[in-house]
């Protein structure tokens, strides 16, 4: 099986983020969601609330799984015997901080290769820290989330 690593902090999941593991899904067979620990970050979800939320939107696809995982992505990699990471780029910014990681996997991981995947128009504007912001000023994000996510923070 042709299987692929989107890794990511996802807080929360966003429509961006739903599309880039749907096209993925046409060029693999099984895209690997894995929601990284970031004790850096100031995480708005828990750990466990990232894995249900991207659990539930993908519910119906078996073709998505759902891991947590700490450590280095090219580690995963190996661990499950995944060859490929994909990543989502909205503009040159990200493209360069990608880059850059690249750069280092490939000194530290020689045998991964990761896939850019250049985002929609329609999803250039949506990123996590920006539905975050809504978030904080209570704001409306359906938009730019899927459902559950939307649902679960109405709550």
């Amino acid at each position: 099986m042709n299987k692929c690593i989107f890794a990511g902090s996802f807080d929360p999941i966003t429509l961006g983020h739903v599309d880039v593991i749907n096209r993925s899904l046409k060029i693999f067979d099984k895209c690997i969601v894995a929601v990284g620990k970031n004790v850096g970050k100031k995480s708005l979800l828990s750990d466990e609330e990232k894995v249900l939320l991207i659990k539930k939107t993908f519910e119906k696809n078996p073709n998505v799984e759902v891991i947590l995982y700490d450590g280095f992505t090219g580690e995963l990699c190996r661990k499950l015997g995944v060859k490929s990471i994909v990543r989502g780029v909205r503009n040159s910014k990200d493209f360069d901080y990608e880059f850059s990681i690249d750069i280092v996997n490939k000194k530290l991981f020689p045998e991964i290769e990761t896939i850019y995947l250049a985002t929609r128009q329609e999803n250039l504007h949506i990123s996590s820290s920006f539905v975050r912001e809504i978030l904080a000023f209570n704001g409306d994000i359906e938009m730019f989330v899927p459902k559950c996510v939307n649902d679960f923070f109405k709550k």
